[in-house]
């Protein structure tokens, strides 16, 4: 289904007066069977979607947490290959939309015609590529398009209001807007300058908003809600899982349709 399944996911959410909720994991941590298993959990909890990552041996928008986790899912022998043949195997199951969140070397190496139709093939429906500059996505942007796949657009606190605009009108299934000037993971403030920031790409935007990057304490949320239309979060997911605290998730998923989240 491509893009589709990420706009009727988005679509539903508007009807029922929601906001999303997608979760980053990243993919062949733990193994793939537990992938899967997380896949059908997400999906079950009612997650937007799911982003999930394509290990890199240099991640340089992950912080810490995720970075670690990368390196746990290379040493699992985890590839782009092996990611993608899985995905086919659980979309068999599962039909919660899949974003994969990978950077351009892994892709080049795969091969980009063969990576977006493999990426169709799986049922993956959207990609989002950090490292891929808007002046340069034209190498990739036209065979996800025939693929039927979203790119995901990233703005950040630095974007223009024309960049933002530019950026905002070639969107496809939601405009990703970075939250912090740095890598990923936890920060103790969520500013005035950033939920202004949040306000100004939601008035630009014809698609939702969703913030991410460092998202990971009750107040960044609350806020964040309150500004776009949800979150995306990473480095506390993984933590969270790690500890087996699915129960926590659930109580965040549930609680941002509402906009009081616990993080605790």
């Amino acid at each position: 289904m491509g893009k589709q399944r990420i706009q009727e996911a988005f679509a539903e959410l508007e009807k029922q007066g929601g906001k999303a909720f997608i979760p980053y994991i990243m993919a062949g941590d733990g193994g793939f069977e537990k992938l899967k298993k997380e896949l059908m959990f997400f999906e079950k909890a009612g997650a937007t979607a799911v982003e999930l990552g394509i290990p890199f041996s240099d991640p340089v928008a992950d912080g810490p947490t995720i970075q670690k986790a990368g390196q746990r899912a290379l040493e699992h022998g985890t590839t782009l290959e092996l990611v993608l043949a899985h995905v086919k195997e659980i979309r068999k199951e599962v039909k919660i939309p899949i974003v994969l969140m990978t950077y351009l070397n892994p892709v080049f190496a795969y091969g980009i015609p063969r990576f977006a139709g493999d990426c169709k093939a799986a049922g993956v429906d959207g990609c989002i590529i950090p490292d891929l500059p808007y002046e340069e996505e034209e190498i990739i942007s036209n065979y996800l398009a025939e693929a039927g796949l979203a790119l995901i657009r990233l703005v950040t606190l630095t974007s223009t209001k024309e960049r933002i605009a530019k950026l905002a009108k070639s969107a496809e299934g939601f405009l990703y807007a970075v939250t912090i000037t740095g890598i990923t993971g936890a920060r103790d403030t969520f500013s005035q300058e950033v939920t202004s920031y949040l306000e100004q790409v939601k008035e630009l935007s014809p698609i939702p908003v969703l913030a991410g990057f460092g998202i990971s304490s009750p107040v960044h949320v609350a806020a964040a809600i309150k500004a776009c239309d949800g979150v995306i979060v990473g480095s506390r997911i993984i933590d969270l899982i790690e500890k087996n605290d699915f129960e926590a998730i659930k109580e965040m998923i549930s609680a941002s349709k509402i906009g009081e989240i616990s993080l605790s």
